[in-house]
């Protein structure tokens, strides 16, 4: 039998590979123990989204398991073994400014949690291929430390630096910057990923996402930028743009379009990589351009306020470069623009409101 197991199964990216390897695998395992309500409240909640993929999936099987825990997720690997041929780990603590309420919970869950499923992978089904989705918190605050011009809508970079054709690559460093608590525990994760990877010769690969995004994210103020921003405007909600003029730049990468660089690299693996994966150059937008958009396709003016502070460690301009990944992968490329992921988030929202 083969199998693919996905942790925050009813997340945003957890959900969208349940849905894709349902059709590619026998039995696709979800573990998501709903976090998510515990760190934004209930609006956030996913229960919504699992009781989805229960009912459409016939061949899912959920298991409300905290995967900081060995003895539960030991269970699970050890009941299904070597058939395990795929491992998709995308449960976290997502939000920086809710990991530094709780430190301990935000360290635990990314970078403990992570551990545990490593070792259960290695214990159980060593040959899997291991997926992580990181992000480019780990890069801490070195982007903002770029030549950035400020234009009209939106911040971009000095169009001579190398950086202003495709974005950011997996060259910048990860070391001497900023990350807050969060980019700190998701960095550990990141790094134990390559590690397992380079060390025990293990078939895993890190994914330092952009802004993940999609119709079925539970978008919340702290987490899930374009989410919240369409279900405010959709619910006429206020919303608060933080610092930089409302001017920072976030590349924005449409879930389906993620999961399907995860199959690129299942079927063809290799051990200890590390990608960038965003909206790069194809997809992405400020805030100022983001409510626009939201207004445009809404038909709804938008309530928002200006707050001079930005958040700690927040970027001003972060483009992925994805150059690495078409390089080894080159029959992959993005399926979704980010109108046509806006207009999917308001359909699907508005029916949830």
């Amino acid at each position: 039998m083969n199998i693919a197991l996905v942790t925050g199964s009813a997340g945003l990216i957890g959900s969208e590979s349940v849905a894709f390897f349902a059709e590619k695998f026998d039995l696709v395992i979800g573990i998501d123990n709903n976090l998510r309500s515990y760190f934004f409240g209930a609006e956030a909640s996913t229960d919504w989204n699992r009781q989805g993929l229960e009912e459409k999936f016939s061949n899912y099987k959920h298991y409300k398991a905290d995967i900081r825990s060995e003895e539960e997720i030991g269970k699970i690997f050890a009941e299904y073994g070597a058939d395990i041929k795929l491992v998709v780990h995308t449960a976290a603590q997502p939000s920086h400014d809710w990991a530094a309420r709780e430190p301990f919970t935000d360290f635990t869950v990314n970078a403990n949690g992570t551990l545990v499923l490593l070792e259960s992978t290695r214990k159980y089904c060593p040959e899997a291929v291991f997926i992580f989705t990181s992000t480019n918190k780990v890069y801490g605050d070195t982007p903002n430390y770029l030549p950035l011009v400020e234009q009209e809508t939106r911040w971009e970079i000095d169009q001579n630096h190398p950086y202003f054709t495709n974005g950011i690559d997996e060259l910048m460093s990860i070391d001497h910057s900023k990350h807050s608590i969060f980019g700190a525990s998701k960095v550990a994760a990141d790094v134990m990923v390559q590690e397992y990877g380079r060390y025990f010769g293990m078939k895993t690969a890190v994914f330092r996402g952009g802004c993940l995004t999609g119709p079925n994210h539970s978008g919340a103020q702290l987490h899930g930028f374009l989410a919240y921003l369409m279900k405010c405007a959709i619910t006429g909600n206020h919303y608060t743009i933080f610092g930089y003029k409302g001017k920072q730049v976030r590349d924005n990468i449409h879930s389906w379009d993620l999961v399907n660089m995860f199959w690129h690299f299942y079927q063809n693996p290799r051990a200890g990589e590390v990608y960038n994966a965003g909206g790069g150059r194809f997809s992405n937008c400020s805030m100022q351009e983001g409510i626009t958009l939201c207004e445009e396709i809404t038909g709804n003016k938008m309530k928002y306020s200006y707050a001079e502070d930005n958040r700690s460690g927040d970027h001003i301009w972060y483009i992925s470069d994805l150059t690495k990944f078409k390089s080894h992968y080159p029959d992959w490329t993005w399926k979704y623009d980010l109108k046509t992921t806006l207009t999917q988030m308001y359909d699907n929202i508005s029916k949830r409101v």
